[in-house]
């Protein structure tokens, strides 16, 4: 489960997502005319819906062109998984320019999920490249309306390593502190940047996995961010200590209208015992087997019998990756923590499931 450091040679990937007509174009444009962004492949749907036009420089194949910031550009057509090995094989042979930042756009419809998936799952794109983060864009001016509409904006919010408002010139003040609230209550610990026309350092978006390049070593607490979680009160930390904890609802306040994030919670549960990895397995296989659409992200270190060092998790839904042992402890905390972002699922049936397993665990353990 160690880190090696071909893993950490692998090319850092982010997904930019968001609802039509939310900016992930104008986004897109403004960050590749920064210097420092040469070395980027970008993975798009098909080049007539960008409007990257003014950038070609030439075009290396049907569906490769260079772009006069010395990025790559790629149209993706069909299968996701065919255009990043296309994409590599082509690197390797020298019929593109070295790379070591892909951007892949997603449709404005788009569920992230399955793109995230194929990153964490598919054997040859595991070894080559790793998810780096999931950037989700949202209209100043329509994102309440979406969010109140469609559940696919929700879901882009919440899975989100970094939100962006975008066209918030556009919007009045009182508007945008709204559209905020709303979204620091679906993903306390994603940063939220206001922005207009794609204006924001690339800096702000990268590097918000476990892996930080420019230090070469794991940064767990910008990834994790447990303590965005206890700063925004007792539904948002869940804790197993031995006095009860009722799984109160935090929209039991009368709402005008059913909204789709109304279903969504965020939190983060730690653990103060060591946890039995064969009872985090298993608790596990049976959440993803279950309830593995409610599960719609999940992070966490674990303190684990047996392991002096902690032990990194990470799934999307109903796929976990591959878990990876950490150098060392962040600090003198040595306690599990998991932040999850959940659908119709609170923290109460997941503490107490684990918590049950891990003792059922130990009783064997200890008896045998």
């Amino acid at each position: 489960m160690a880190i090696s450091d071909e893993q950490l040679d692998r090319v850092a990937t982010t997904v930019i997502t968001g609802f039509l007509g939310s900016g992930k174009t104008t986004l897109l444009n403004a960050l590749l005319a920064h210097d420092g962004m040469d070395k980027t492949a970008v993975l798009i749907n098909e080049f007539g819906e960008i409007g990257l036009d003014h950038l070609l420089v030439r075009e290396v194949s049907e569906d490769v062109v260079l772009l006069n910031s010395g990025c790559i550009c790629c149209s993706v057509r069909g299968d996701l998984i065919s255009g990043l090995r296309d994409l590599f094989v082509k690197r390797t042979r020298g019929e593109v320019p070295e790379f070591d930042r892909v951007i892949i756009e997603t449709t404005g419809l788009a569920d992230p999920a399955p793109i995230l998936h194929t990153l964490m799952t598919d054997p040859l794109l595991t070894v080559k490249f790793r998810l780096d983060s999931v950037v989700t864009t949202v209209d100043a001016l329509h994102g309440a309306g979406q969010l109140d509409d469609h559940p696919e904006s929700v879901k882009q919010s919440a899975v989100a390593d970094r939100i962006l408002i975008t066209k918030s010139d556009l919007a009045a003040a009182e508007t945008l502190a709204s559209l905020e609230a709303r979204l620091r209550h679906l993903n306390p610990a994603a940063p939220i940047h206001a922005v207009t026309m794609g204006d924001i350092d690339p800096a702000k978006l990268f590097n918000a996995g476990l892996y930080d390049p420019t230090t070469k070593s794991m940064d767990v607490q910008k990834w994790l961010r447990d303590e965005a979680y206890e700063q925004h009160g007792d539904d948002h930390h869940d804790h197993d200590h031995a006095h009860d904890h009722h799984d109160h609802d935090h929209h039991a306040h009368a709402q005008d209208v059913n909204r789709h994030e109304d279903h969504i919670r965020s939190f983060c549960i730690t653990f103060d015992e060591p946890l039995h990895w064969d009872a985090f397995v298993t608790w596990a296989e049976i959440f993803t087997q279950m309830r593995g659409e409610s599960l719609l992200r999940v992070k966490g270190i674990l303190n684990l019998v047996g392991e002096t060092n902690p032990v990194a998790i990470h799934a999307v839904q109903h796929i976990f990756h591959p878990p990876a042992t950490l150098p060392a402890w962040p600090d003198d905390d040595r306690r599990s923590k998991i932040v999850f972002i959940t659908r119709d699922l609170g923290p109460q049936v997941i503490r107490e499931s684990l918590r049950h397993l891990n003792a059922a665990v130990s009783e064997t353990a200890e008896k045998s």
